[in-house]
């Protein structure tokens, strides 16, 4: 067993993960592992409609039914899924995902595998968020492109989950003696290589208590099952030292929310198809284009990147979350921004969205990005010119000069820029699209009969 200095015990021999594979991850392959590794029990993950992580157990006599036939279980108890009268699902387990959980014990350890959920007839169920990936990946791969996702995942450490007390009082890239997020963030990459994702770097954000652990870049089938594993191992070496972590976009009043800057990238084979040598900004065609495609979408998407009422309450400005629709190359107030190319390095060329937010459901918020550069590239969308201007200090005035519109300033506004979309549902498909339309009025409708503590503050005494 490895002890790190705040305690914390992770079991290596036999655990660690390397960035490679011998042998393909096939059910031969976990079989395999499940003997030799002692592995006891197999959690099996899928996601709902609003990206909560689902996960029920099974033991290892039970797997390789499971490999073959998928496993049953209700569906009309999953939010979003199905109604009870039609509530019968299989979660069929992707060998490809199989990984052991390193902060559990060794001795008669515990592995998972993520799924696809299928309806009784064995095809893919329309309302499972990986599905819809997929099958926006598809329009890609007939084009021969490859989708690659890199998100930068925001998010604070808080005492406990009841109220907002900071661990720490830092702020971008401190570093501070006995700094105990230091710690925690270390863990958390130790168990994210365990676990074959590979980490580029992590810091301290803007901020109080606000860290940032950054993913290397991969396809978005793959990132969206990182990412969800991300999300919950940031959570449970948190809550194994005794804090809380949180992805709610913007927990702390007057403080900087916490976002998913997403860097993407379209690849022909090695070739990445983002890259021209002769443009000025070093752009293909297909870039301009996607770009285009997702500066003209992107308020009618926001309800899939920002879901929750708090997204928004992170989406104004003078908190640096980009409200503003625009692109630039080193403008951060840009909504999209292309980082600036460096001689050499034309792998990297990618675009960056920058309104994301760590709490929405990744399989459906990468699946929207993708529909709607690749609507860019296919009608031939122009591509405005940049703006490397502070937009945040721009006038009414100069925003209508340039052309630049905004966001949607709340949930109830982002419900009813998609609702009407056809690219969104096209994206997404009918049933996903109408019920998650369903879903966020309820939540809308709930938020709005509230009185907050804010009201009761500032009116009782004086109304």
């Amino acid at each position: 067993m490895k002890t790190n200095e705040s305690g914390m015990k992770f079991p290596t021999k036999g655990y660690r993960r390397r960035f490679y594979m011998a042998e393909t991850k096939d059910k031969e392959y976990v079989l395999r592992q499940v003997e030799e590794q002692g592995i006891k029990f197999i959690r099996l993950w899928f996601t709902d409609i609003l990206g909560a992580l689902k996960s029920f157990a099974i033991v290892k006599d039970e797997l390789e039914d499971a490999l073959d036939e998928g496993m049953g279980f209700d569906g009309s108890s999953i939010t979003g899924y199905q109604t009870i009268e039609e509530s019968d699902m299989i979660a069929k387990p992707d060998p490809s995902t199989y990984e052991i959980l390193p902060w559990r014990p060794k001795e008669k350890g515990v592995a998972r595998i993520i799924c696809d959920v299928l309806n009784p007839s064995g095809k893919p169920y329309e309302g499972d968020p990986r599905y819809v990936l997929k099958r926006n990946l598809q329009r890609a791969e007939k084009k021969g492109l490859i989708f690659n996702i890199g998100p930068e995942l925001e998010y604070f450490y808080f005492m406990n989950s009841q109220s907002a007390d900071v661990i720490d009082h830092g702020g971008y890239f401190d570093l501070t003696p006995l700094d105990q997020a230091t710690d925690l963030r270390r863990d958390t990459i130790f168990a994210l290589e365990d676990m074959g994702i590979r980490v580029e770097y992590s810091h301290h954000e803007v901020g109080p208590s606000q860290h940032e652990i950054d993913l290397r870049f991969t396809d978005a089938l793959t990132m969206s099952d990182r990412v969800m594993t991300y999300r919950l191992v940031v959570k449970e070496i948190a809550l194994r030292a005794g804090y809380y972590a949180t992805f709610m976009p913007k927990p702390i009043p007057g403080e900087n929310g916490s976002g998913m800057h997403t860097h993407q990238s379209l690849f022909k084979g090695k070739k990445n198809a983002f890259f021209n040598p002769n443009d000025n900004f070093h752009l293909s065609d297909m870039a301009k284009g996607y770009i285009a495609g997702q500066l003209k979408h992107v308020s009618e998407f926001c309800l899939v990147t920002s879901q929750w009422v708090n997204s928004y309450k992170r989406l104004i400005p003078g908190y640096e979350a980009p409200v503003y629709i625009s692109w630039a190359r080193r403008n951060r107030s840009a909504l999209i921004r292309v980082p600036m190319y460096k001689p050499g390095n034309e792998m990297a060329t990618r675009v960056e969205l920058r309104c994301p937010d760590p709490a929405c459901n990744p399989y459906l918020a990468f699946a929207v990005m993708l529909a709607s550069g690749l609507d860019g590239i296919e009608k031939g969308y122009e591509l405005p010119d940049p703006i490397e201007k502070d937009i945040f200090k721009m006038t009414t005035q100069q925003l209508e000069a340039h052309g630049i519109g905004s966001l949607p300033e709340n949930l109830g506004l982002a419900i009813e820029r998609a609702k009407n979309s056809e690219l969104v549902r096209s994206a997404l498909g009918d049933f996903v699209f109408d019920r998650l339309i369903a879903l966020k009025k309820k939540e809308w409708e709930d938020y709005q009969v509230q009185v907050t503590p804010y009201e009761l503050e500032r009116y009782l005494p004086v109304l």
